[in-house]
C-alpha cells in the first residue's frame, strides 16, 4: 500500500518554514499556564474557515481542542462579528464582549493542482494581536490530517508544550459473540476516524506496540497456536516473526530507539523473565532471573532503564532495574495488584493499572513510586498508554458486553470516550506523525 504520508509532510515542513503566512513574534503575551495543578480551560473562539471545505476543518479543530481538556470552545451563536476575510484583523472588541482569549481564522482553497490548500491565523484578543499564522498543503486524502497539525500547531503557541492530535492509535478490534469473539489488528486517528484493519480476525492477536520510527509495530499472534511475536509495517503490510522461543511470549514493546525489543518469556518451570532482543542480530540477553514472574517491561524514554511487574514480593508491583537488568528495585508499596506499567514520554512518570478492593484503577506515580495518583477507577480497566506530549492517556473499559476505549488527562477530571465501530481493547499510541 502506497504511503499517503510522505506528500503531506514536505509541504508540512515547508509551511513551517519559508512558505508560513506570517512571521511569528519571539514570544506570543497570550499562554496557558498547564503546569498548574487546577488549569481553567481556556475561552476560544473558532468560527467556520472559509471555502468549500472549511466548515469541516475547523470542526475537527474545534473538536480537538475542547477534547484536550485545555480550551472551551465558545458557542458560535454568541459570535458577533462575522468573519468575512480571515486575513484581515478581527475587531477584537466584539470578541472581548464574549470573553474569547483567543481567535482562531481561517480558509480551505483548492489548488490549480487539484491539492488542497488550508490555512489558519491565531489572535490574541486581549493583546489586540496575531501570534500565529501557518499554511499547509495536502490532498483530499489528509484533509483531517491537515485539521489535526493546525490543532497541534494551536495548542502549542498557547501551551508551550507539543500537541498529539496528529497521531494514530493502534488496538484491538473485537466483534462476534463474547464466547466466539473475533479480534482483529485495527489502526485509527487519536479521535477514532480512519479506522483501517491491519489483519483479518483469522488469529488471536494481542497487544500491538508501535516503533519510535512510527511506521511499525510489534504484536504478538496466536496463529500457530502458541503466542508468537510479529513485526508489521504499517503501510506496507509486510511481516516478519521476531523469534521462535520456546514457551510462551508475553507483552512485547521497543526501545526508544527502534533497535530492540523488549518482553517477556516463559519457560518450562512456569516462571516468566524479561528478555531484550537485538533486532539487528536476533540474539537474545536474559535481564531478570527470577524463580517469580517478571512481565510488561517498558523502556525509559532515553532507554537507560527498564520497568516492569514482578510478584517475586508476593503480589505483582512495580520495579525498576537498569536496561542491562542492573540494579532492579521496587517502586510501589501501594495496596492492591499493579499490572503493566508504562514510562512516559516526558520520563517523569510511570502510568500502571491497579486492582484492590474489588476495583480497577488507572494511575500515575514518579519515577520513584512517590506521589502515586489515581485518575480513573471502575470495573474492570485496563492498560493505559501514553499520548506522544505525556499529557493524556488512553486505556479500555469493559462496558455493556465488551471493552470500550477512553482517555483521560493527568488531572483526572477530562475523562472522554473514544467511538469505534466495534468493541476495542490494548490501545497503543503513536508518536507524533512526520
Amino acid at each position: 500500500m502506497k504511503s499517503i504520508l510522505k506528500p503531506l509532510l514536505m509541504v508540512a515542513a515547508m509551511a513551517m518554514g519559508m512558505n508560513a503566512v506570517v512571521t511569528l513574534p519571539a514570544r506570543a503575551t497570550l499562554e496557558l499556564n498547564v503546569n498548574k495543578g487546577n488549569v481553567e480551560p481556556m475561552p476560544i473562539a473558532i468560527p467556520d474557515f472559509q471555502g468549500g471545505l472549511g466548515a469541516q476543518i475547523s470542526e475537527i479543530v474545534t473538536a480537538d481542542l475542547k477534547r484536550s481538556g485545555l480550551f472551551a470552545p465558545i458557542d458560535k451563536n454568541a459570535f458577533i462579528e462575522k468573519i468575512a476575510n480571515p486575513d484581515a484583523q478581527p475587531r477584537f472588541d466584539d470578541w472581548k464582549v464574549i470573553n474569547a482569549q483567543a481567535l482562531v481564522t481561517g480558509s480551505v482553497s483548492k489548488e490549480a493542482d487539484g491539492r488542497i490548500r488550508a490555512q489558519y491565523r491565531l489572535w490574541d484578543i486581549f493583546g489586540n494581536q496575531q501570534i500565529a499564522g501557518e499554511q499547509f498543503f495536502a490532498n483530499d486524502a489528509n484533509q483531517r490530517r491537515v485539521a489535526h497539525i493546525i490543532a497541534d500547531a494551536i495548542y502549542e503557541k498557547l501551551t508551550g508544550e507539543k500537541g498529539y492530535f496528529d497521531t494514530r492509535v493502534v488496538f484491538i478490534d473485537e466483534s462476534g459473540a463474547k464466547n466466539a469473539r473475533k479480534k482483529r489488528l485495527a489502526i485509527m486517528d487519536q479521535d477514532g476516524a480512519n479506522v483501517r484493519y491491519l489483519s483479518d480476525g483469522r488469529s488471536i492477536v494481542l497487544t500491538p506496540r508501535f516503533s519510535p520510527n512510527r511506521q511499525e509495530i510489534t504484536y504478538m499472534s496466536y496463529e500457530s497456536g502458541q503466542p508468537r511475536v510479529y513485526l508489521l509495517q504499517i503501510e506496507t503490510g509486510q511481516r516478519e516473526l521476531v523469534g521462535n522461543f520456546p514457551g510462551m511470549t508475553f507483552a512485547p514493546r521497543f526501545s526508544p530507539d527502534g533497535q530492540k525489543v523488549i518482553m517477556s518469556l516463559l519457560r518450562d518451570d512456569g516462571n516468566s523473565n524479561i528478555f531484550a532482543m537485538d533486532l539487528r542480530s536476533r540474539s537474545t540477553t536474559r535481564l531478570t532471573n527470577s524463580t517469580a514472574i517478571d512481565t510488561s517491561p517498558s523502556y525509559s524514554p532515553d532507554g537507560s532503564k527498564v520497568v516492569f511487574t514482578s510478584d517475586r514480593g508476593g503480589r505483582a508491583q512495580i520495579y525498576v532495574m537498569g536496561a542491562d537488568g542492573s540494579g532492579q528495585t521496587r517502586i510501589s508499596f501501594g495496596d492492591g495488584v499493579y499490572s503493566p506499567p508504562g514510562w512516559a514520554p516526558r520520563g517523569d512518570l510511570v502510568a500502571f493499572t491497579k486492582q484492590t478492593g474489588g476495583e480497577f484503577q488507572i494511575g500515575v506515580m514518579k519515577t520513584d513510586g512517590s506521589g502515586e495518583r489515581i485518575l480513573s477507577s471502575g470495573f474492570q480497566q485496563e492498560g493505559p498508554t501514553w499520548a506522544p506530549n505525556g499529557r493524556v492517556l488512553m486505556f479500555f473499559r469493559d462496558s455493556a458486553g465488551g471493552p470500550k476505549l477512553v482517555s483521560v488527562d493527568l488531572t483526572g477530571r477530562n475523562e472522554q470516550s473514544i467511538p469505534t465501530a466495534n468493541f476495542a481493547s490494548d490501545p497503543a499510541w503513536s508518536p507524533l506523525l512526520e
